[in-house]
């Protein structure tokens, strides 16, 4: 019994710290989207283009897809605290970057270009080395609950950035926005120090990892993916997903309501509140309910809600009320999908080779991300747009749909999103593979850290009878 209480007492111990890791990523998280929202006004204002904002995304995810694979090596090999460490410290230096330079009057957008691509270069390493903990640190009962807080963090700075940085641009100005961001990547600094993230019990598939040297040490992820066909089908239909979600949420939202708003910033700051709001609710409800019991439902089922309405709604809105509320319906799906998505993964992935295959899998679904955010800004500046200006090519036959003159042309590319995606995610549906993912493929061994007799130990799969035996 005893025992039993020491293994009861150490999972708790496990979420304790994942709690505290998870608060200070959360008030990191809040000050990044600040100095993001602040610097997307920036820059607009710089050029008045599309492009320009789809750019400062494009130059992220690029170099993110790029490194991932490596970073999710090293996020294996190392410890990953120190790995969380390092990219949270690698961000707060760019920030500090931009501050100086604007303090100087020598900020211009190709800098933010390069601030983005080495923000991309850090998250690659946090990314993997961050999700491969929570496994380690939480139940894998649990596993839905916590992405569930993850998603909640996420979306509480979409509804706090936008507000706060609309607020606090005129008084403090892009500076002090600055400011506050760095004081923020401290709180993430801190927790970090303070925390102990125990290394997983090596797995047949860790061993064979460890082993493959060069390309193949590389590529270990890649491989380990492509030969299960369910997890090859998520990453392909989340490589679907982020194409779409690049051409228009990513990529031209914010310019399609400063033009179809008179470029009025609290428009934009209520649209993104909205969705930051709508991912509240689901990222509490699903915090609470641990989500659906097979989770590929709530990848597909509520993936292909989100594009139906929230895309849908998008395109035809003409007005703020119009677009808060289909920001607020798009984004309350949003924590099921990545959440339920995510803790397939943690189930399914051996601990101690998941920052490889999550650095393979974030690589492969968001590789086409990049390309979305290239295409989104020329479709809509030399395409759509003038298609739906009055006299246009398209606003005979489709303005009565999405309306003409300025933000039509990006309505137009929300209505295609709304099918495409719709779509693209009911068709996983019809992949068995994919469909059933989740009883074909096996569950990956326990693994777990008890308290046996006052001594620490990392248990896990065939390991478990060890304890019954002390």
């Amino acid at each position: 019994m005893k025992q039993k209480n020491d293994y009861r007492s150490t999972s708790q111990q496990g979420m304790t710290t994942f709690l505290i890791i998870w608060f200070g990523q959360a008030v990191s998280m809040l000050g990044t989207g600040l100095t993001r929202f602040a610097l997307l006004i920036w820059a607009y204002r710089q050029t008045g283009q599309a492009t320009t904002l789809a750019l400062l995304g494009f130059f992220s995810f690029a170099v993110f897809v790029i490194v991932s694979p490596l970073a999710g090596v090293w996020a294996d090999r190392w410890d990953r605290r120190r790995v969380m460490l390092l990219a949270d410290a690698g961000a707060g230096a760019i920030t500090l970057g931009f501050l100086l330079l604007f303090l100087s009057g020598e900020l211009h957008i190709w800098h933010l270009y390069l601030g983005e691509a080495l923000t991309g270069f850090c998250e690659a390493f946090q990314r993997p080395a961050y999700n491969a903990s929570m496994s380690v640190l939480v139940s894998r009962e649990q596993l839905g609950r916590a992405n569930g807080l993850r998603s909640l963090s996420y979306e509480t700075t979409n509804i706090l950035s936008p507000v706060l940085g609309g607020l606090l641009l005129v008084p403090l100005g892009l500076a002090g926005i600055m400011v506050i961001d760095l004081i923020t990547f401290g709180a993430a600094v801190i927790t970090l120090l303070i925390v102990w993230i125990p290394r997983p019990v090596r797995s047949a598939e860790g061993q064979a990892a460890d082993a493959a040297q060069g390309w193949r040490a590389l590529t270990f992820g890649m491989r380990y993916i492509a030969q299960r066909p369910g997890l090859l089908g998520l990453t392909l239909i989340f490589a679907q997903i982020h194409l779409l979600a690049a051409l228009t949420y990513f990529g031209i939202l914010a310019p399609m309501v400063l033009a179809r708003g008179g470029n009025d910033e609290l428009a934009l700051s209520g649209v993104q509140a909205a969705m930051g709001v709508g991912g509240v609710v689901g990222g509490l409800i699903m915090t609470i309910w641990g989500g659906p019991r097979k989770r590929i439902h709530g990848v597909l089922a509520f993936c292909a809600a989100s594009f139906l309405f929230g895309d849908l709604l998008f395109a035809v809105g003409r007005n703020a009320t119009a677009w808060i509320a289909a920001g607020f319906t798009a984004a309350v799906f949003i924590p099921f999908i990545g959440s339920s998505n995510t803790a397939i993964w943690q189930a399914k992935v051996p601990q101690d080779v998941q920052g490889r295959v999550l650095g393979a899998a974030f690589a492969l679904q968001q590789m086409t991300r990049p390309v979305g955010y290239l295409l989104a800004g020329p479709l809509a500046d030399r395409i759509f747009e003038p298609a739906l200006m009055p006299g246009g090519a398209l606003s005979g036959s489709l303005g009565w749909l999405v309306g003409t003159g300025a933000g039509a042309g990006m309505g137009l590319m929300f209505l295609g999103t709304a099918t495409l995606g719709f779509v693209s995610c009911m068709s996983g549906y019809l992949w068995p593979a994919l469909r059933n993912v989740e009883s074909d493929l096996p569950d990956a061994d326990v693994v777990e850290v008890a308290v046996i007799g006052g001594d620490e130990r990392v248990i896990g799969g065939d390991l478990l009878p060890e304890l019954a035996a002390d």
